[in-house]
């Protein structure tokens, strides 16, 4: 089942299943700091609306150290997703059980979930292998310590998650998604300095900056400067409308890598960090 392969996708079976929902355990639509109404694990630590690195996976007394980039996240609302750092991932998660703070903790699973299968070499065949293993052996119980969490099979085998760290606001440069346009074309670049109190980068066609302070998950954004220059019509709408973010107040969300900037009248736009 977790032989590399081309690059596909795959709908994975019943057992696949059960073995991917722990790596949804951590999803995103809340920030990353323990507070919102997610699931918790045995000792109090949310299961749900967070993102989570896996660290490692432990089968048979054997411990394989997870790729940087692996993780996993499940939502509130039941819908998982991750990456082995090589594969990703995604599927339906429910975490189950009420815990009771003494090892009886809850239970993940998972349902419809489909997985890529690719070469990597940077990726050991080993740790997916034992991943995949630990992962299928059924139904995982969860037990956490601070910032970390144990998924834990009936036979013993564990998988280390611990949780990522949002990038900062100042000093990131965020990449914004640019309405009505796909791919790089035309995509903004925001940075925002917390001494100086601006923001300043360039917006689909030209170069932007402008007073912004922050204050209680919002950011007061002053009148823009910006240059002159003419583009193809479609990135001077997409500008026009990302200029509407300016002078007036924002609020924003940070996930991991993600920032979420929304208007007083709904406007939403997403950015990833540049890095």
């Amino acid at each position: 089942m977790y032989r590399q392969k081309q690059q596909r996708s795959m709908t994975l079976t019943a057992a696949a299943v059960v073995a991917l929902v722990p790596l949804a355990a951590a999803c995103g639509s809340e920030k990353a700091d323990g507070t919102g109404s997610g699931s918790v694990g045995a000792d109090g630590a949310r299961v749900t609306g967070v993102r989570w690195s896996i660290d490692s996976v432990t089968v048979d007394g054997t411990t394989h150290r997870a790729p940087d980039a692996a993780h996993v996240r499940i939502d509130d609302g039941g819908e998982a997703a991750g990456s082995t750092g090589c594969n990703s991932f995604s599927a339906r998660a429910a975490v189950e059980g009420e815990g009771d703070g003494e090892g009886d903790g809850r239970r993940v699973r998972l349902s419809d979930a489909v997985f890529t299968e690719k070469a990597c070499a940077k990726t050991p065949a080993d740790f997916e292998k034992s991943l995949g293993r630990a992962l299928t052996a059924g139904p995982l119980t969860t037990g956490s310590e601070g910032d970390r969490l144990t998924l834990t099979t009936a036979d013993g085998d564990t998988v280390r998650l611990s949780r990522s760290e949002d990038a900062p606001l100042h000093g990131t440069k965020w990449a914004l998604d640019v309405p009505g346009q796909k791919g790089g074309k035309g995509r903004a670049r925001l940075t925002f300095d917390q001494g100086a109190k601006t923001v300043s980068g360039r917006l689909p066609c030209n170069h932007v900056n402008a007073r912004a302070t922050v204050s209680d998950g919002r950011i007061t954004l002053g009148a823009p400067s910006t240059t002159r220059m003419m583009c193809e019509g479609s990135l001077m709408d997409a500008e026009k409308r990302l200029l509407g973010l300016f002078d007036g107040k924002i609020d924003y969300r940070i996930d991991h890598e993600t920032l979420t900037l929304t208007s007083e009248d709904g406007v939403t736009v997403h950015a990833v960090a540049d890095r």
